[in-house]
């Protein structure tokens, strides 16, 4: 068999037919940047057949360019994986003209599917589920801030930034009519966005995107973020989804409405009969969540940054706890039930890899699930309280411990992927514990 016989032809005609003669492959590495080739269509069964190589090495690079020496990388030689374009997530890119886009999935050398890409990682935490007969639906909410140029020592400040412009529509928050133009043009790439509003704080916005299977969700949440950040640069902004970029104002989170169904699609959260309306196996689930949280920090709040978005009074999680539509709870349970039963898990940032976080509320809720284990009550009132619930993580070490130490999760996501995760995120808290700070600089200089 060819390459050319790899890639049906009445796609490549479909491609041609729209006026298409560039494929972008991309994939997402270890902490979510969106990483890839542009492609000619003509090469495109060349992409398919042998796959594009890159050095392995990409997955362990920082966001400063640098390699990091986890095992399988430096120590090794700096070996080649291959990617290969899923045909079946092509879109056009209407920001890039003549431009279709695609995932792309990671291989070994031998063909294997690369057990460091975090598209494999999720792919085996919905194995896990499937396993016990149900799918996990998800509807992923991501906010971020639009940034645009000053003469500041950082180089940047909130675009259109005003007081108490929460949830404001038109010029007040957005003067250059950014976003609408964003959900236009997102509207025609796939990727099913339904609405896009302003946020809680000056210059924060949320495009919303529609619940599907887990890794449809992570596709579509992975693709959004890079394609809002191109957007953005297109228009002379920069967006960032850094989960605190701010002292003066709260972070951005990415939340996950998580459901599970069962073969025939039907919604298996809720129950009538059930205690608030959750079936028991909707209890395991939250259960799971609540159980594994703490190793889930590493997963979903993943930078030394994150842990400055928690806190008392933020609207972000604190503490390991549940409630009943209460967004000062780790998990809240949104008031539909029937087919919407769901839960709302509120521990991530936007910083998160969507592949990762998905992958890791997935594994916990498996583990919930095979284990039957049941939630504590549902937190009543204002979830601030650490004597009511065990706090979350404070720092990103703590969490990076309590993944190590959560054995039943990583054997789920993976002990190959878990030990390079944990490789290069503590080499992030290393080079972050031995870098002076603008904060120590202030606090201590004049003085001491």
């Amino acid at each position: 068999m060819t390459d050319h016989d790899l890639v049906p032809q009445d796609v490549i005609a479909s491609l041609r037919g729209q006026g298409i003669d560039v494929i972008r492959v991309s994939y997402a590495d270890m902490i979510g940047v969106d990483r890839g080739r542009d492609v000619l269509l003509d090469e495109l069964p060349a992409a398919l057949g042998h796959g594009l190589p890159f050095c392995r090495a990409i997955f362990h690079t920082s966001p400063q360019g640098d390699v990091v020496p986890v095992a399988g990388g430096l120590d090794a030689g700096l070996p080649d994986v291959l990617v290969r374009p899923d045909l079946g997530t092509i879109t056009t890119m209407p920001w890039e003209a003549d431009t279709a886009w695609a995932v792309g999935d990671v291989y070994t050398p031998d063909g294997d599917p690369h057990p460091e890409s975090p598209r494999v990682v999720l792919r085996q935490a919905e194995a896990a589920l499937a396993s016990l007969g149900v799918e996990a639906l998800i509807g992923p909410e991501l906010e971020y801030f639009l940034l645009e140029p000053d003469d500041s020592e950082r180089g940047w400040r909130r675009y259109a930034d005003a007081p108490g412009n929460v949830y404001v529509v038109g010029a007040k928050g957005d003067p250059r009519r950014h976003l609408i133009r964003s959900l236009r043009t997102l509207r025609d790439t796939g990727l099913g966005v339904t609405a896009a509003n302003h946020e809680f704080c000056g210059g924060q916005f949320e495009i919303n995107l529609g619940h599907s299977a887990a890794l449809d969700a992570a596709d579509r949440s992975f693709r959004l973020k890079s394609a809002v950040q191109e957007i953005a640069r297109l228009d002379g902004l920069m967006a960032t989804f850094m989960a605190k970029p701010f002292n003066e104002e709260g972070g951005s989170g990415f939340h996950l409405h998580a459901s599970l169904v069962d073969p025939d699609g039907r919604n298996v959260f809720g129950d009538p009969g059930g205690e608030h309306g959750l079936s028991a196996a909707g209890r395991h689930a939250i259960a799971g969540v609540l159980a594994h949280a703490r190793a889930l920090a590493a997963l979903l709040n993943p930078t030394i940054n994150s842990y400055k978005r928690f806190g008392p009074d933020t609207l972000a999680p604190w503490l390991i706890d549940w409630g009943l539509d209460n967004r000062s709870a780790l998990i809240r349970i949104p008031p539909e039930r029937g087919e919407g039963s769901r839960m709302e898990i509120r521990l991530g940032d936007a910083t998160a890899n969507p592949y990762l976080a998905i992958a890791g509320a997935l594994a916990a809720m498996y583990l919930g699930l095979r284990d039957k284990l049941e939630p504590p009550a549902a937190l009543e009132g204002y979830g601030y309280d650490p004597a009511r619930a065990q706090l979350l993580p404070q720092r990103l070490p703590d969490a990076l411990d309590a993944l190590e130490a959560d054995t039943d999760l990583r054997d789920v996501l993976g002990p190959g992927f878990c030990q390079s995760f944990l490789s290069y995120k503590r080499n992030e808290v290393e080079r972050f514990e031995r870098h002076v700070t603008d904060w120590e600089f202030t606090e201590y200089a004049y003085h001491l």
